[in-house]
Order: structure tokens, then sequence, then C-alpha cells
């Protein structure tokens, strides 16, 4: 085949190539791992730094070109990706919903995910590793987050953290940190009962009135919010 003919068949090739039609898939299957995924579903995404962990997305949309398979999605971002970085009260599974779209080939999904709710999240009996979890949506251009505050409590009056033990006073019925109440974590899992500093009064003379045969319903060791920081 003389040069000319070859360039005018590998040009004949890229333009029946350019000209496939575009087709909208309702799922794919992820030959590597051997997984389908569909709009709607969260995924893991291989970031192009390998010492970087995987990036959080949601399909939007998934198209095929020829052979070429792509997915659209919005990208979740990790509070360290974020403007403000990561935060005391972080969660260590936290992602936040921003409004970043991108196209990426699907081949380079790793695995599927869930990004639960705060509340669903708070209520999961055990996390696995491809459990997440949203409580604000970030703009990344412009740094803000919604909703712009968040519940606090404890002394510290800081935002939940799922991650760290609380213990709920009986009298005010807040939430403390065992480290601001002068506490370590192994005694608050002991804790029969708890009190704050400005319950303790009251809540001691509950204590000693109540009948020594019926048993007291435990302190609760857990994490819950309170007011509003601004």
């Amino acid at each position: 085949m003389t040069l000319f003919a070859y360039t005018l068949a590998t040009t004949s090739m890229a333009k029946a190539k350019a000209k496939a039609p575009r087709r909208t898939l309702d799922s794919y299957t992820v030959k590597p791992i051997n997984k389908t995924v569909k709009p709607g579903d969260c995924v893991l995404m291989r970031p192009s730094d390998p010492s970087k962990p995987s990036y959080v997305a949601k399909i939007e949309r998934i198209e095929s070109r020829g052979r070429s398979v792509r997915v659209h999605v919005r990208w979740y971002y990790r509070p360290e990706d974020s403007i403000g970085g990561r935060r005391q009260f972080h969660g260590s599974k936290e992602v936040f919903q921003s409004d970043h779209y991108d196209t990426q080939s699907a081949d380079t999904i790793e695995g599927k995910c869930t990004v639960h709710s705060f509340k669903n999240y708070t209520t999961l009996d055990a996390v696995g590793n491809d459990d997440f979890f949203c409580r604000f949506e970030y703009n990344p251009s412009s740094g803000a987050f919604n909703p712009e505050s968040v519940a606090v409590y404890c002394k510290c009056e800081m935002p939940y953290n799922p991650d760290d033990l609380m213990v709920q006073c009986e009298g005010c019925s807040d939430w403390f940190h065992p480290a601001c109440i002068e506490m370590s974590a192994e005694e608050a899992k002991r804790l029969g009962h708890f009190f704050c500093e400005k319950c303790s009064s009251e809540g001691q003379k509950k204590v000693k009135s109540s009948h020594h045969g019926t048993r007291q319903s435990e302190a609760k060791v857990e994490t819950k919010r309170r007011k509003v920081m601004k």
C-alpha cells in the first residue's frame, strides 16, 4: 500500500470512528472488577496519584461510543481536599458533595461504595471500608459549604464527629466528650449514670432517692448534636 493510500485509509477509519453513534446506557459491567454500575450509584475511582486514596463519585450518566464507555460523575471531596482542610470534627469517612462534574473512563472505577446520609451513618452497626457519609454540600471554587452552620455539643461546642465517644447527661440530655469532663474513654464506658457539672447536684439526689432494688437506666455512650454553630 502506498503512503497516499495508507493516509486515505487511516483518515477514513478516523472519520468512521468519529461518527460512531453515542448511546446512553442503563448500566455497565466494569470488567476489571466484575461489578455492574448504573446511574445513581456511588463509586470509587482510581486517582492519578497512586499514593492517594480512591476518589468518591456519584454516577450521573453512562455513555458509550464504539468500544469506549465513559461515566459522567459528580465528585465528592474529602475534607483534606477542600479549602480550609480537615478539621477536628470531620469524621474519617466524611465526604462533601460538590458541584464539580466530570467525565471519566468507566474502566477507572475501582469499586462501588455507599455514601450515607449523616443520620443513617450514625445508626450503622458496623462501618465497612466502602461506607462514607455526607452532611455538607461544597463549592470548590468559593470554598462555601451548605449548610453554613451545623449543630454543636459538649463544653467545647464542637460539631459532631461520629468517630468520637460521647456520654449523655441524664439531667439536661446534653452530650460530652470524656476528655472534656476529665474522664478517660474506659471510665466513660463503665458509667452507670452521668450528670454534668451543672446537673450534678440534682442528679445525685435523684440517684439516692431511687429504689435500690430497681435497676437504673445506664448513661448512653454515643454521639448526638445540640445547638447551632454560626
